[in-house]
Order: C-alpha cells, then structure tokens, then sequence
C-alpha cells in the first residue's frame, strides 16, 4: 500500500465540491467516503443539493486533508466526473455499508441509522476514479 492508499485509508472527512451548472454557484459539503485503490464511493441522498448538482454538470473536487501537525501526507486531491451509481441493489448494500462502517465500526453500521439510511429508496453512491490527483505534505 503506497503513502497516498494509507493515508485514504483513514476515516477522515472528505469535502466534495459541486457547482450549480446555471448560477456557477460552488457549493461544498463534508462526506464520509471509502477510497478502493482506484476510485472514491460516496453515499448520498438523491434529493441533495451534491447530487441534484452532479445530474446537470458530473464534474466535481475532492480534498480530503488533516489539520495540524503531522508526517507524510497532509493532503489529497482529487478532480474529475462522478458517476452516479442506483443499481445493482446488492453494490449500493455492499459500499454503502463499507463507507459507513469505516466510521461507525463492524458495530456501529448495525445500528437501526444508518441501516434505514443505506436501505432508503433515496440512497445512492457518487463514485468518481479521479482524472487528477494531487498529493501534499
């Protein structure tokens, strides 16, 4: 696992930058995300403002990044177009569990929320490869 794998690793938050495809307007929310080698999933509601944004216009910014100090990587950077991603059943089950227990534990995704969540009709996954990675310490 390289430097960058590790630090994504991390259950640290991650702020995903959109922007409204008329006004131009940028609007930036803090997710929880899991990173697979290749691509960032993020769990999302499809009546929110992020996703109603990536229907118009897919591409989007990813910074993840820890405050204060620390060795190696402080910082990644990611660009490029999200997918939106409704079906199979099964996948959305499977990483929108993943995303949610790298910050609630093997316990804590139990728990009746966020089980309502990843089982709402509403739940869906943002998943973008990154045409751009950006890496600072």
């Amino acid at each position: 696992m390289n430097e960058m794998d590790e630090f994504l690793a991390r259950p640290l938050l991650a702020r995903l930058a959109t922007a409204d495809p008329d006004t131009f307007q940028p609007h930036v929310v803090p997710v929880w995300y899991g990173w697979d080698g290749q691509g960032l999933w993020i769990s999302a509601f499809r009546s929110t403002r992020k996703v109603k944004e990536l229907m118009k216009n897919p591409r989007c910014s990813v910074v993840i990044d820890v405050d204060g100090p620390t060795s190696g990587l402080r910082a990644v950077l990611m660009e490029g177009e999200a997918r939106l991603v409704t079906d199979p059943p099964e996948l959305l089950r499977e990483k929108t569990t993943w995303v949610y227990a790298r910050y609630l534990g093997p316990q804590g995704v139990l728990e009746a929320e966020p089980q309502s969540w990843i089982e709402d009709p509403e739940n869906l996954l943002i998943h973008l490869k990154p045409a751009l990675i950006k890496t600072w310490k």
